[in-house]
């Protein structure tokens, strides 16, 4: 009802039923995610349950989901066993020690850039939202680089602390803690499209989508506009009048 938490109201939110149901780092997160730092905003317990099931994402982006069953039926028998079923678990077999494709550095390169860029204006929300669009790339690999992943938990690290320490304890062979390690760098060169995706329109309808690359010229992009399978269709019959090349956006035939 946008009041502030009150004992008198009883509209409090104790925090320590928050951490026992979610965690620290999901009580940790959501309030770094709320929005702006410098505005008011209303509590939502829903809130949580969302940045909780984003954690449960990056999770799942690393371990192996027949050794996390293992470790969920024993906790479920002895909580007290936690740390020594943690052990146990094991890294999924998708992440693997090998060389970065260049769409997935460019993907790392672009949560880096946003995410330090963020930081350093306290800008902690959408600093967040970068590492949900990164995980949401990222979960989608067959193969997911540990180079990688390492470099994502050192961004995810200040913003929840634990599960990024036990993570990189499943990456690392050795002893290291992620506390020490050096903040990663963007590399611009990572962040340049060889590539831009082009709209075609037939008679001001948009009947494809091309993929071309940066420095193609406007002659070649009309021919690979014109021989489209789904514009051919679109102008069977027809005699084309006019074809407009916008460079970077669009490409717009006038059939009659």
């Amino acid at each position: 009802d946008g009041q502030k938490m009150s004992k008198s109201r009883g509209n409090v939110v104790n925090p320590d039923d928050i951490l026992v149901e979610f965690g620290a780092d999901a009580f940790r997160l959501y309030e770094m995610f709320m929005g702006p730092l410098e505005m008011v905003k209303p509590w939502n317990t829903k809130g949580v349950e969302g940045v909780y099931r984003f954690l449960g994402r990056v999770w799942r982006m690393f371990i192996d989901e027949e050794t996390e069953k293992v470790f969920d039926q024993q906790l479920t028998i002895s909580r007290d066993k936690g740390p020594e079923l943690l052990a146990q678990l094991k890294v999924s077999v998708d992440v693997v020690e090998i060389e970065p494709t260049p769409e997935q550095l460019k993907v790392l390169h672009t949560c880096i850039k946003k995410v330090t860029e963020d930081m350093e204006h306290l800008r902690f929300n959408t600093a967040i939202s970068a590492l949900m669009v990164f995980t949401n790339e990222a979960s989608n690999w067959d193969l997911r680089p540990v180079s990688i992943l390492k470099d994502f938990l050192l961004l995810l690290a200040p913003f929840a602390p634990h599960i990024a320490e036990e993570l990189y304890s499943k990456t690392n062979d050795t002893e290291n803690t992620i506390a020490y390690c050096p903040w990663p760098i963007f590399n611009e060169e990572f962040l340049v499209e060889s590539s831009i995706e082009m709209a075609v329109q037939v008679n001001g309808k948009v009947r494809d989508r091309l993929q071309v690359a940066v420095d193609l010229g406007n002659s070649e992009i009309e021919k690979l506009a014109l021989n489209s399978e789904n514009v051919k269709r679109h102008i069977d019959g027809k005699k084309v009048k006019k074809v407009i090349v916008i460079s970077g956006k669009l490409v717009n035939i006038v059939a009659v």
